[in-house]
């Protein structure tokens, strides 16, 4: 058994999950694999892509999911993880949890007897790391020797994608301002990942440094769940890393815009990009099902 709290948990299944997701997205796959299995799914943070594409999921591979709320479970009144873990792990097959605090699932894990999938912690977001390198494969036929900017803060979703990039072949770059940097351990790792794979890993506050040779551009919101507070700070900062189309114009020709939404049009990327003929944040989005499912037959089919 294993868990996908972070990339590192699976870096070297990546490219068989990414496979497994072409595969059932082309519908090449055994029906109702996870017939007779459940999932459940613990939600810390509200939720549109992550809840759906987990619950749809389950119930095209033939299982079923509950969603379970902080305020459903004893966890949310104080119950110790380590005990919620070993419960839980008595009645379902899998747990899928968007957590506040990336410890939370690292410590559910530990004590879990079944598989722990991460569906978004402040410090990574793995299964929106596979449903992007999805899009990219299938936009460009090839993942090798491409390139991957992310602009703006470099957070959960940015720190996974350093992580995968390099597996699957990709150079990646950071265009963020000082002090939205990558997390510092995770960039140390995909550096070390990168030079295993013969590719490159940069960041800088300098866009026109980032953003030499980029494929793919890719933002997300300034201001994350629990960033509230810092609202106006982090506007101020990051403005000048809005993704327009001056800045896409410095990416190669035929890049792509991505966005793991939900986007604020207006702040970190203009109108015409989003909505504009770069975007692909809609099949970005309904990759998150396929993706899904692919890590859900990975952990939870039985040999």
């Amino acid at each position: 058994m294993g868990n996908l709290v972070s990339i590192c948990d699976i870096k070297d299944d990546v490219q068989h999950i990414l496979d497994l997701a072409i595969k059932i997205k082309a519908g090449e796959t055994e029906d109702n694999p996870l017939e007779g299995k459940t999932l459940a799914m613990i939600f810390q943070k509200s939720s549109t892509r992550t809840r759906i594409s987990f619950d749809v999921g389950m119930y095209q591979l033939g299982g079923r999911a509950i969603f379970l709320s902080s305020s459903d479970l004893q966890m949310g009144r104080g119950e110790p993880i380590y005990d919620t873990a070993k419960v839980l792990s008595r009645f379902v097959d899998g747990i899928m949890i968007r957590a506040v605090e990336h410890s939370d699932v690292v410590e559910l894990a530990q004590h879990s007897d079944v598989p722990v999938i991460s569906g978004l912690t402040n410090v990574e977001h793995p299964c929106q790391a596979f449903a992007d390198v999805l899009t990219i494969k299938e936009h460009f036929g090839t993942l090798e020797n491409k390139k991957i900017c992310f602009v703006g803060d470099g957070n959960n979703v940015c720190n996974s994608l350093l992580l995968i990039a390099p597996i699957l072949g990709m150079d990646m770059s950071v265009a963020c301002p000082k002090g939205y940097e990558p997390n510092e351990h995770i960039l140390k790792i995909a550096k070390a990942y990168a030079k295993e794979h013969n590719t490159e890993i940069t960041v800088s506050d300098d866009i026109n440094v980032a953003l030499d040779n980029v494929d793919v551009v890719y933002t997300d919101v300034w201001v994350s769940m629990g960033d509230e507070t810092e609202e106006i700070q982090r506007k101020k900062d990051l403005s000048a890393y809005q993704v327009d189309l001056d800045l896409m114009d410095m990416a190669n020709e035929g890049a792509i815009f991505m966005h793991c939404l939900p986007a604020v049009r207006g702040q970190e990327v203009t109108v015409p990009v989003i909505d504009g003929p770069h975007s692909v944040i809609f099949d970005q989005a309904e990759n998150r099902l396929h993706a899904q499912k692919a890590i859900l037959y990975h952990f939870l089919k039985d040999e």
